[in-house]
């Protein structure tokens, strides 16, 4: 009987990540998570997901005008897309372009600090951040065994 064929694992390549953050009111301090930015530097993958809620925007600050906000991530969008459309700073390669957007800002649009992880399917793991980190919070899962349920969260 013919054993079925083992399937070899995709390679697992380096990524970094950054998470896109709306800080309406730069002196309160306050944020809402509205996007994720992927750079994986051996397969060239740059790409973002944004994701506008504006009912929790609006629970941040009422006043805040989300085309406005909308308009400020297009642009991020288009650097991270690269081209003429983007101005100058479309210009350079798709690294230069992710420390770009990673650059500490103190404007309203800003980004976490850099994370690093392995994946053998950037496009795929930029979805599952983009789940995870851009939605409303969920019920956080706990170890099981956590010394009186200080375990973190983790996904199920």
């Amino acid at each position: 009987m013919r054993q079925p064929a083992e399937r070899e694992p995709a390679e697992r390549e380096l990524f970094e990540y950054a998470v896109i953050r709306l800080v309406p009111r730069v002196e309160r301090g306050e944020f809402l998570n509205v996007g994720v930015v992927l750079y994986c530097q051996r397969s060239g993958f740059l790409d973002l997901r944004c994701r506008l809620d504006a009912a929790r925007l609006t629970m941040l600050d009422p006043y805040l005008d989300v085309e406005w906000v909308a308009t400020h991530l297009g642009a991020f969008a288009a650097v991270c897309r690269g081209g003429a459309a983007a101005g100058p700073a479309g210009r350079p390669g798709v690294g230069e372009r992710f420390r770009w957007l990673t650059a500490p800002r103190s404007t309203i649009v800003q980004t976490s600090p850099v994370h690093t992880g392995l994946t053998g399917d950037p496009a795929a793991e930029l979805e599952r951040l983009a789940d995870l980190l851009l939605g409303p919070p969920g019920l956080p899962v706990r170890v099981p065994g956590g010394s009186g349920g200080s375990g973190g969260p983790v996904e199920p």
